[in-house]
Formats: C-alpha cells, sequence, structure tokens
C-alpha cells in the first residue's frame, strides 16, 4: 500500500542535506514572518517549500523566490496534488464524515445518570 515516488524522492536529496538549504531555509522562514503564506498558521511546524519543484527546476533550489513556508497540512496537500494524489479535501462525502467527526469530540456525549443500585 506504500507510495512509490523514487525520482520525487531523490531529486531534493542533496539539496536537504547541505548547509546552504539550513540558512536559506532559516532566511525564508524569517521573510513570511514565521507563519504559513497559504493559511496564516503560526507556532506550528513549518516546513519551507519549492514552488517549482528542484526535479523541475534544479537551478531554484536554493532561490528565495522559489521558496515559501507552509504548515504541514498546506504542504502536504499541495506535495499530495503535485504527484497526482487526492486528498480526503476533494472528497465531499468525506469532507463530511470529518465535520461530523469533529463535532463529536468537540460536544461531549451526554451520559444517563442511572442508578443500578
Amino acid at each position: 500500500m506504500g507510495l512509490t515516488r523514487p525520482k520525487y524522492d531523490r531529486a531534493g536529496r542533496a539539496v536537504y542535506r547541505s548547509r546552504q538549504w539550513k540558512s536559506v531555509r532559516f532566511l525564508a522562514k524569517r521573510r513570511d514572518g514565521w507563519k504559513c503564506v497559504h493559511c496564516g498558521a503560526s507556532g506550528c511546524r513549518l516546513e519551507v517549500d519549492h514552488i517549482r519543484a528542484i526535479r523541475d527546476a534544479p537551478g531554484l533550489a536554493y532561490d528565495l523566490g522559489n521558496l515559501q513556508t507552509l504548515c504541514v497540512p498546506c504542504h502536504s496537500r499541495k506535495t499530495r496534488t503535485e504527484v497526482g494524489l487526492h486528498f480526503e479535501g476533494s472528497d465531499p462525502k468525506r469532507r463530511e464524515w470529518r465535520k461530523f467527526t469533529r463535532e463529536l469530540t468537540r460536544k461531549p456525549l451526554k451520559t444517563l445518570e442511572t442508578d443500578h443500585a
């Protein structure tokens, strides 16, 4: 059931292990105000995303103009779309189910108080 993406995973391996990437990643997060540029989330784990993928534009790997700061859900959604996978937000039935389950967790279930004596 695993996803195989050999070219996708290997394209940026050298970039992500470099000192230059660590520096430019910090600069991108600082430039974007330490928040997700898509949804505005802050105070959570942030990732720096290549707008044009490394495999498509290797010369832009360290270009700040090709980088954006995203929260994990936004980055995951973008990546899944790029590799051709649908994310659960695209299916109306899944959206309704998630909405229903979120409501259940927000509102405690009422318990019946009965005397078992």
